[in-house]
């Protein structure tokens, strides 16, 4: 018998060594049109990046060691351009001599994977513009790089690989820009969960640009400029293309091979093509999605494996072997995170029509009593009428690999959430939990699906009835630390003694940290004549996350850097001489970290130290910008797996006095929108940076609408956020004056006074506290609360927190709330 294969790397390689295995005495020629016949293209990235270091680590056999061990005949840049079925022969181009020639065949495997997508985009012709997908990709992207010393990289898409090579890039030194045309990276997960890959990027300071797409690259003398769909633009050294792939099917369809619907090789169950003689398998053909049954396009090297053994047995032993389908099981490294999916997410079951649930769980890696504990959010989607599990979402620093797999032995063989609850596991505390995550996500669905509680999700709190009671069960601390918007806070251990001050005609939703705290309160209000009850499925954690916005690193089209904390290295007398504090502030989400560090701070001595853990991702920029006001010395900081590690030395206090030539800046909180109040506003502003002072103006509620643009791009919003963009100004020409405005006669009285004495007007002022150097922040919470978005404002506000103020007000000896 005679095997011809069409492509090597994982399917052509794989059906290439299993055939000799159980075929001793079979003439087996393996075609590969590029120079490398197996190799671990899900490693490249990591090569470009330095984690591996060797290229000779990328190939898995080469097509000596091939021939050696197999006796196969390994053609390298050979290309195969043509197939004919009825003459069972195929056509080969050499690549290097241009010679033709063909071959027959008994039986032809057709492995030509898939190509990266690269649409007819202006200027995308560019040798500063990349895709990703082979050794050669890899070795020119090396080259470029160490060669030219890009700074400054875009990627074009968020996907994994896009992903990847952001962080690799990073991990280089070069600055790095992601843009992504759909609202979120990572098209596998839902947007709840892609929310925290999201806040990951942005702290690791990665531009990301979502909802935005390129419109044309321009190349310059300088480097590339990426013209954007919204208008903006990115000046960058270099681009990576990572926008998908599509089936290379070109042989296929010009052989007469009948395609599918999704434009991949259409198979049978036994990986047989129309042509019976033919078999394909790879990223080139469509196979059935394991959960909706339909055929779907999932271009991994796990699946490509296992049907290459599948279609060696076929052809050797005849059509005993099926391949039962692909869930698309996949994971990735994000920096600090861990990602994992296996199934259907939301948005495929409902492009297919099926009904589904979905449930939120945050629980640790291992157990929470053993160091290292980090944290874990997993999503599961599974059937309302009989629980069958239909997906599942993992983002985490620890863990995640195990638990998807876990999960998706349970989807693949059809199981339901109540397996999950009784899945069996290895237990020891460094490892896991007595209720491992797994466990709690089935114990969390079996109480809906048993009707034992009624969850609300996140997206639906924008949207509850106005006269709805939120209903915050967490400790008093945590309330304080923040909330759902307008939550009042009973602790769930007091709530049986203050059930009195709760309506139990009106619709309550409650909420805690995850979502543990909120189905006990659940079960004592249900249980105490409450009726209308519901519990924040994932907790204050998911909301928090989810819905907050990504914000660009990127300020009128430089990108903004976050120094590294000048530290001190002390000697080892010095050291052993200080007492450190150890603190450990993992599980706190912000501010809980930095209130843990202020309380052990004052109990500490002046050249003493703590040692502060945290599993808060932000809390790595706060103790910075906490230790710059309060005179404390930050001696380091670092990222370990997910755990924030800093060390704080406690120096002299600052002095709350302003001694004379001290720190003289300005600070104004504008809170109002009030015409006259915010012409003074500006005045005042103007005329203390006219004098040379650093004047920051923090705009907070109303005073938003002071700064908002007269023209604005659309935005989405919920049912709030336009209900507040109905009522409140659009922009500083429909303010109003705070007493006198009689129906708006006052406001339009006072301009044409001011014009009439040459008095600026409050857009002119607006624009000289740009010219000023003026700094205008607007406060990001005021923003969730009120639906403004960022693409609302000036161009010259940048977005910032209470943290953010407090900063610039600890630097001045006037602080002005208008």
């Amino acid at each position: 018998m005679k095997y011809l294969i069409v492509g090597g790397v994982a399917g052509g390689a794989t059906v290439a060594a299993r055939l000799r295995r159980i075929d001793e005495n079979a003439e087996i020629i393996l075609f590969e049109r590029g120079k490398y016949v197996s190799y671990a293209n899900c490693g490249l990235p990591y090569y470009i990046g330095g984690t591996i270091a060797e290229r000779d680590k990328l190939f898995v056999q080469t097509a000596q060691g091939f021939t050696a061990r197999f006796n196969i005949d390994i053609r390298t840049e050979q290309e195969v351009t043509a197939i004919h079925p009825k003459e069972k022969t195929v056509e080969i181009t050499d690549i290097n001599t241009a010679r033709t020639y063909s071959e027959n065949y008994d039986k032809l495997i057709l492995s030509p994977g898939a190509e990266p997508l690269r649409p007819g985009i202006e200027g995308i012709n560019s040798d500063k513009i990349f895709t990703l997908r082979n050794v050669p990709d890899t070795d020119t992207i090396k080259k470029y790089v160490s060669r030219s010393n890009p700074r400054h990289a875009v990627v074009v898409g968020g996907g994994f690989i896009g992903l990847e090579m952001a962080e690799n890039l990073h991990q280089l030194g070069i600055q790095v820009a992601v843009v992504e045309m759909a609202n979120q990276v990572m098209a596998p997960l839902d947007y709840s969960m892609a929310a925290i890959v999201h806040q990951q990027l942005t702290d690791k300071q990665v531009d990301l640009r979502l909802e935005d797409g390129v419109s044309r690259f321009e190349e310059t003398p300088e480097g590339i400029i990426v013209h954007l769909r919204s208008g903006k633009q990115i000046t960058t050294d270099l681009v990576i293309l990572s926008i998908g792939v599509r089936p290379e099917t070109r042989l296929a369809k010009e052989a007469g091979l009948s395609l599918g619907t999704l434009g991949g090789i259409a198979i049978n169950d036994y990986m047989q093509t129309s042509d019976p003689d033919i078999y394909a398998l790879g990223d080139a053909v469509e196979v059935r999605h394991l959960v909706t049954g339909k055929p779907a396009l999932i271009p991994l090297a796990g699946p490509a494996n296992k049907q290459g053994r599948i279609v060696a047995n076929n052809i050797v032993y005849g059509n005993r072997e099926t391949y039962p389908g692909t869930m698309g099981t996949s994971i990735a490294k994000v920096f600090d995170l861990t990602v994992a999916a296996a199934g259907a997410n939301a948005k495929l079951l409902k492009r297919e029509g099926i009904t589904y649930q979905s449930s939120y769980t945050h629980s640790a890696s291992h157990a929470g009593y053993y160091p290292g504990a980090v944290p874990m959010s997993v999503k599961i989607l599974f059937s309302p009428e009989n629980g069958q599990l239909l997906g599942a979402q993992i983002v985490g620093f620890d863990g995640v690999d195990k638990r998807i797999e876990m999960f998706a032995q349970v989807i693949q063989r059809k199981g339901t959430v109540y397996d999950l609850a009784t899945l069996e596991h290895a237990y020891a505390p460094p490892y896991s939990s007595a209720k491992d995550p797994v466990n709690m996500a089935g114990y969390v669905a079996e109480n809906i699906l048993t009707q034992k509680v009624e969850i609300v999700h996140w997206r639906d709190i924008a949207g509850l009835q106005k006269d709805t009671l939120l209903l915050d069960v967490r400790t008093a601390d945590e309330y304080s630390l923040g909330t759902l918007p307008n939550a009042i806070n009973i602790p769930v251990d007091e709530l049986r003694t203050r059930l009195s001050e709760l309506p139990k005609d009106k619709s309550i939703v409650v909420s805690c940290a995850v979502g543990l705290r909120g189905y006990l309160a659940y079960r004592i209000l249900t249980q105490h004549g409450f009726k209308n009850v519901k519990n924040l499925s994932g907790g204050y954690k998911t909301w928090s996350v989810a819905s907050a916005k990504p914000i660009s690193v990127m300020e009128n089209g430089t990108q903004k850097t976050i120094e590294t904390p000048k530290v001190s290295r002390p000697t080892p007398s010095q050291v052993s001489e200080k007492q450190t504090v150890r603190i450990d502030a993992c599980g706190l989400q912000c501010p809980g970290p930095v209130l843990q560090l202020k309380k052990h701070y004052a109990e500490i001595n002046t050249g003493d130290r703590l040692l502060i853990t945290a599993t808060d991702q932000g809390f790595g920029k706060d103790v910075a910008a906490w230790c710059n006001m309060t005179g404390a010395q930050l001696v380091g900081v670092e990222n370990k797996s997910g755990v924030i590690h800093a060390t704080i030395e406690k120096g002299e206090p600052k002095s709350s006095c302003k001694v004379l030539g001290g720190a003289d800046n300005k600070t104004l909180i504008v809170f109002s929108d009030d015409l006259d109040k915010a012409l003074a506003s500006f005045v005042i502003a103007n005329g203390a940076a006219s004098t040379g002072k650093k004047v920051t103006m923090f705009f907070t509620f109303w005073g938003l609408n002071v700064i908002k643009k007269r023209q604005k791009p659309s935005v989405s919003k919920d049912l709030f956020g336009k209900m507040f963009g109905w009522m409140l100004p659009s922009h500083s020409s429909k303010l109003k004056l705070s007493k006198m405005n009689m129906g708006g006669a006052g406001s339009w009285m006072m301009r044409l006074i001011m014009k009439k004495k040459h008095i600026d007007s409050l857009e002119s002022l607006i624009a000289q506290a740009a010219e000023n150097g003026i700094e205008m922040i607007a406060c990001t919470m005021s923003m969730d609360v009120m639906g403004v978005k960022k693409e609302e404002l000036m161009d010259n506000v940048t977005l910032g927190g209470v943290a953010t103020y407090l900063e610039r007000a600890e630097e001045a000896n006037i602080n002005l709330f208008i």
